[in-house]
């Protein structure tokens, strides 16, 4: 801690004559070394403690500006070295303000008694009317949220989570805000009981109240112009802009939230963006994007989303109000003009086009289209397993991780398959076949959930699951035996052993961490027994849980090897590897030659319409590939030929290394 000590008769002299003044000069004290001569016409009041004024700071344009205080009003302050302070037209009071900050035409910054600074401020998040409520805090995960929010079936539960959090939020309260090093405050009108980390910029801020602003230096937070928001706790890495307005949200990592966007009662974790439309008591999971003016998110769950303009929900059905929510499991997409009527569950990597109100739980028919036809919903189960999109997306999620914080609140899995996924292949797989056994195989239409599955798209749902349960099984059979020379069959079996039950049975994606059921339960009794009872324990676990995805992957998958391929782990031999690889390179194959054939759909002559507007044939497709480029030099079209020789090779290479064994 920097020592201070009381102003000299002739420091206090030279402020006077500055234009400063104080009710109490004895409560002024000072750095050694301090010099007075860049504080002018200021008012000092309560316990003041100032640092050094010696750095100038350039300014765009050219401008310097030396440190200093200039036309201020402080009450109860501290004040860092190198500090610019200047034009406060009413004032600054019961902040400590680091050093390097530059502070300038503001109306108020202030706290107003005991605060917590926007933790444990309570978001009715999914539902409007409470009973899924979120208490935010600086540490909130995603992981958290999802099991605060949708697990009140184990009420007890939720209390000890609770009491988690308001350990935490009163550890933090204090009278007193702080403004961390290098903060950027220019032109703000009302900021009051906020706390400001390291390194955040805010410029043309109309008004902040009652939040927490984690910014560092690894990650800072930008908050610009006109934004309002009260309730609130915005972390590291975030930007909030162009006339923003939030209202008891939490904004996590990396989000971007700009151009007029409104949203209350809503959390939103890492690298969501938010731009032009609405959201009310959302749950914003990882990745969660939305556009466009016309966009209502509402008493919703969502990750890894992308919605489409005009895209909205409906969460009363003008019975009982704003009670009901939907829950879109991760990597769905929503066309424009979209609209679901809640309670109702969309399946992982689903794609939803037109207006459906069946209410429909198609949680185990994931990587379908639900397409709206003549006012019911049809089910296309699995062919979003064939689309360039589906994969494009899979590819760039990881590519667009902004944050840069080494400290991250969300462990991530941007795994397009996984054992959350593909369990629900397999249920999806029951569900059709039950659904044949039923109805008969030659039944034109089947019906799910008051949704309309046809005949060829069940059929086609069928081979498509099947060829990707193939290629997941393969894809962790190549994996667990690569890189190893082996002499006879038991060294393959050996080191097919898992080792470990961790990983067997259910899986769950708790909002971007996919993680064994079994593993979160056990977490959840050692909160409910008190054995946890600290944020920061509950993140470790989590984290630990994200570390050892691989591993626990492996269980889960040599499980449902030797089930799927009716094998044991005691007699398993090469040939029956060799058996499921090329099975597995069949699958990858014939996959990736549909996802190239539906990427050279985007380069059809009918794509082209609008291109060489003024032109002939020849002009047209010149034009397009100036803009588009050629289809045989689009870095996906050449990724995904080259996915092919590379899978190619990885399966020959492993059949080569133990073929000698069969």
């Amino acid at each position: 801690m920097p020592s201070y000590r009381s102003l000299t008769e002739a420091e206090i002299l030279a402020l006077q004559q500055n234009g400063c003044s104080s009710t109490n000069w004895d409560a002024v004290r000072v750095k050694e070394g301090f010099l007075p001569d860049h504080i002018r016409h200021t008012q000092f009041s309560g316990q003041i403690e100032l640092g050094l004024f010696e750095k100038e700071f350039a300014l765009a344009g050219g401008l310097k500006k030396h440190a200093g205080i200039n036309h201020a009003v402080l009450h109860n302050c501290t004040v860092g070295d190198d500090v610019v302070i200047e034009n406060v037209q009413n004032y600054i009071a019961n902040y400590s303000i680091g050093d390097d900050c530059f502070i300038q035409n503001v109306d108020v910054i202030m706290v107003d008694g005991f605060t917590k600074f926007g933790n444990g401020v309570e978001v009715c998040v999914l539902n409007e009317t409470g009973g899924r409520e979120v208490h935010i805090n600086d540490k909130l995960s995603a992981h958290f949220a999802y099991i605060y929010s949708l697990y009140r079936h184990r009420p007890v539960l939720i209390e000890k989570m609770k009491a988690i959090i308001d350990f935490y939020c009163d550890k933090h309260a204090s009278d007193r805000g702080s403004i961390g090093d290098c903060c950027k405050i220019v032109n703000v009108g009302y900021i009051k009981n906020v706390r400001i980390g390291p390194h955040t910029k805010i410029t043309g801020t109309m008004k902040l109240k009652n939040g927490s602003i984690n910014s560092n230096e690894h990650d800072p937070v930008y908050i610009g112009r006109n934004v309002i928001a009260e309730d609130f706790i915005i972390s590291s890495g975030t930007t909030i802009d162009g006339g923003s307005f939030i209202t008891r949200c939490f904004v996590g990592q990396a989000c971007h939230i700009d151009h007029g966007y409104s949203a209350s009662d809503s959390l939103f974790f890492s690298n969501c963006q938010g731009e032009n439309g609405e959201a009310c008591a959302l749950f914003a999971g990882p990745y969660t994007v939305t556009h466009h003016k016309s966009t209502l998110l509402i008493a919703g769950m969502f990750s890894f989303m992308n919605a489409g303009s005009g895209s909205n929900q409906s969460n009363h059905m003008y019975k009982l109000g704003p009670i009901h929510q939907g829950i879109v499991e991760r990597g769905a997409k929503t066309t424009s003009n979209s609209y679901v009527m809640w309670p109702a569950k969309v399946g992982a990597f689903s794609l939803i086009l037109g207006r459906h109100i069946q209410h429909a739980d198609t949680s185990n028919l994931p990587f379908s289209y639900l397409v709206e036809k003549d006012n019911s919903t049809y089910i296309a189960p699995a062919v979003n397993l064939r689309s360039v999109g589906t994969i494009r997306d899979a590819k760039k999620w990881p590519e667009r991780d902004r944050r840069k914080d080494p400290d991250k609140l969300d462990c991530i899995n941007f795994n397009l398959l996984s054992p959350y996924t593909i369990q629900k292949v397999f249920a999806g797989v029951e569900i059709l076949r039950n659904l044949q056994a039923t109805a008969g195989e030659t039944s034109e239409i089947y019906t799910f959930q008051s949704c309309i599955i046809t005949n060829r798209a069940l059929k086609r749902g069928l081979d498509l699951y099947e060829i990707i349960i193939h290629k997941f099984l393969g894809n962790s059979l190549i994996k667990r035996l690569e890189g190893t020379r082996f002499n006879s069959n038991e060294e393959i079996r050996e080191r097919l052993d898992p080792g470990s039950t961790v990983g067997l049975g259910e899986w769950v994606d708790l909002s971007g961490l996919i993680a064994p059921k079994t593993e979160i339960d056990n977490l959840l009794n050692r909160i409910e027994s008190g054995e946890i009872t600290r944020l920061q324990e509950i993140n470790e676990v989590f984290a630990e849980l994200h570390a050892n995805y691989y591993v626990n992957e492996w269980t889960w998958a040599w499980d449902k090897i030797l089930s799927f391929y009716q094998l044991t782990p005691d007699t398993i031999t090469a040939a029956d590897v060799i058996r499921i690889v090329k099975k597995w390179e069949e699958s990858v194959v014939s996959l990736d030659e549909m996802i190239y054939s539906d990427a050279r759909k985007e380069f059809s002559l009918s794509f082209k319409t609008g291109f060489g507007a003024d032109g002939n044939i020849q002009e047209k497709a010149l034009d397009f590939e100036y803009v588009r480029g050629a289809f045989d030099k689009n870095p996906f079209v050449i990724t995904t030929l080259k996915h092919i020789e590379v899978k190619k090779a990885l399966g020959a290479e492993l059949i080569e290394r133990i073929s000698h064994l069969r």
